[in-house]
């Protein structure tokens, strides 16, 4: 597993060298490569969220991948790409905004078969799972606004934790990670120390200062993953806060 400090946790500038924003405005005026390649990967890593925002808009789930792959397909077009401005908001939020443009002025049902020129941003299987879930969650009395928070805090904490169990897969502790997670997603049904350590074969004490490393390495990621979106690091803490915020409405 990697050092605790393989990272700043400071919110210090050089967590910024490569920001989602920088991604955004770079692919703004450079047509690389490289930069489209950075921008498709941002697009999949939101597509969900801005997905289950249309369908509880009332959309179909037809429609609502046509409209979700035209959005980005017009992103990575630079159509919207030419008006982002990092000082004006947080990543999430020139995403949403811009759908909701898009959703307002230029929806045009008749140039369906038109949408996106033939590029998928993601695939067709990719899509179906995408309906699955938002099956699977059912009904909220949440806004659309507020599920596309929550889905963004989930996207986040999903990654947060896909990053900490392959780092403990690297060091082959995956059993170790396993056993330990629950103490990361709060999940009141943990069991004691004395009967985790007991399975591990490693003593309470030992149990307890791994966890406690857990849980600092996992704050650690939560920050350079937070930190893309915003515009400083100012305003990393902020922005953690209303990933809580969002998970618990």
């Amino acid at each position: 597993m990697r050092t605790p400090d393989a990272a700043p946790a400071d919110g210090s500038a050089s967590e910024f060298t490569r920001t989602h924003w920088s991604i955004v405005l770079a692919a703004a005026a450079d047509s690389s490569p490289s930069g489209c390649a950075a921008l498709e990967k941002l697009c999949s890593a939101y597509w969900y969220p801005l997905y289950a925002y249309v369908r509880r808009n009332g959309r179909s789930p037809h429609d609502a991948q046509d409209l979700v792959q035209e959005f980005f397909a017009r992103l990575l077009e630079r159509k919207y790409l030419r008006q982002a401005d990092q000082n004006r908001g947080r990543f999430r939020t020139f995403l949403l905004t811009s759908l909701k443009n898009l959703l307002i002025n230029e929806w045009k049902k008749s140039n369906r078969e038109k949408r996106g020129g033939g590029q998928r941003i993601v695939s067709l299987d990719d899509t179906d799972a995408a309906e699955t879930r938002f099956i699977a969650e059912g009904k909220s009395s949440r806004t659309p606004d507020c599920e596309y928070d929550r889905n963004w805090a989930v996207a986040i904490l999903s990654r947060v934790l896909e990053r900490l169990q392959g780092e403990f897969l690297e060091d082959g502790k995956s059993k170790i990670f396993e056993e330990l997670r629950t103490f990361l997603v709060g999940d009141e049904n943990t069991a004691p120390y004395a009967e985790i350590s007991e399975r591990l074969g490693m003593s309470e004490g030992n149990l307890k200062v791994t966890v406690h490393r857990l849980r600092r390495r996992y704050r650690e990621i939560l920050r350079e993953e937070v930190s893309p979106t915003v515009h400083d690091a100012g305003q990393i803490d902020e922005e953690i806060r209303a990933l809580r915020a969002a998970l618990s409405k």
